[in-house]
């Protein structure tokens, strides 16, 4: 796995030209000389790095983003932020990559003592999220295409002290357009996303029914989204969409599911039931129940005597 610190250093690896600004960088993918593609590479950055392109012979390409097989066969953006393990091979058979389109590199540095510098993370597409390029129709294409320009005009020009408040103000145009496109694959892909929950509510099931929780504890966030092989932000953003409720919620909603299962068809006892269901303490189990249900357990469980 090869670690790249600099974006000096990555371009010096791809055979390009020296960035005109070390921190922030744009260049053509057509630009880029080809390595040897019969060789799988695997590498992370310490710098942001945001591709707008397009490859023409995706299936005979595996790229890996995190531990998913990443798709490009209909999605031309991707996002990949630092340290973050991004992995290449190629079908020995071919001799070609044909891609083309944009690339875009920035280091944190160069975001330093601005506002975007505290609010790049909030987008969710930086995480290891869904297994696929977000998709542009040709008109959002265009738009971030002469975004992008704008940017490398900016890198290219003489550095002056409106240099940087004008890439980054360029930079979060981009970053805002992008966020609109991402979130609106969530609504136009629903069969996608549909599946998604079925999946989920599987997952919830079996992890209830069959999972040992006093031993496990609570399912967390973390361990769905890893358990469906996406980001924990992007499941929950997902979710938001269908349901309205996040991940958390969710799980909350099935625990409060088979917590009524209990109360209401079995004799164990407030403090059994809720060490059953992975509480350490009855009380967390009790106001949990409370606020999802305005009813104690206690309550709730009076209800059918």
């Amino acid at each position: 796995m090869k670690r790249f610190k600099t974006i000096s250093e990555f371009l010096q690896f791809r055979q390009l030209p020296k960035p005109e600004h070390p921190l922030i960088s744009v260049f053509k993918v057509e630009s880029v000389d080809r390595f040897n593609l019969n060789e799988s590479a695997t590498w992370f950055y310490d710098f942001y790095c945001i591709a707008l392109k397009r490859v023409a012979n995706s299936n005979e390409v595996k790229v890996k983003y995190g531990q998913q097989t990443y798709d490009y066969d209909e999605g031309i953006l991707s996002f990949v932020s630092p340290n973050q393990v991004l992995s290449l091979s190629v079908d020995k058979n071919v001799a070609q990559l044909k891609q083309s389109g944009w690339v875009l590199l920035i280091h944190p540095d160069f975001l330093w003592n601005t506002p975007l510098a505290r609010t790049i993370k909030d987008y969710d597409f930086w995480g290891y999220s869904v297994n696929e390029a977000l998709f542009l129709s040709e008109k959002e294409e265009a738009l971030l295409v002469d975004i992008i320009k704008h940017i490398q005009q900016e890198c290219q020009s003489t550095i002056d002290k409106f240099s940087k408040p004008i890439t980054i103000s360029h930079l979060e145009t981009l970053l805002n357009y992008a966020d609109r496109f991402f979130h609106r694959q969530f609504i136009t892909r629903e069969k996608s996303s549909h599946q998604l929950l079925e999946r989920l509510e599987k997952l919830l099931n079996d992890y209830f029914d069959h999972g040992d929780l006093v031993a496990k504890g609570l399912p967390t966030v973390g361990h769905i989204a890893q358990s469906l092989n996406v980001s924990p932000k992007y499941l929950s953003s997902s979710l938001k969409v269908l349901t309205g409720q996040n991940t958390q919620q969710h799980i909350h909603e099935k625990l409060i599911e088979k917590a009524k299962e209990r109360l209401s068809t079995t004799e164990l006892t407030i403090s059994e039931i809720a060490y059953e269901l992975g509480f350490e303490h009855l009380q967390s189990f009790s106001k949990l129940f409370k606020t999802k249900t305005n009813q104690s357990p206690l309550e709730f469980r009076a209800s059918f005597h």
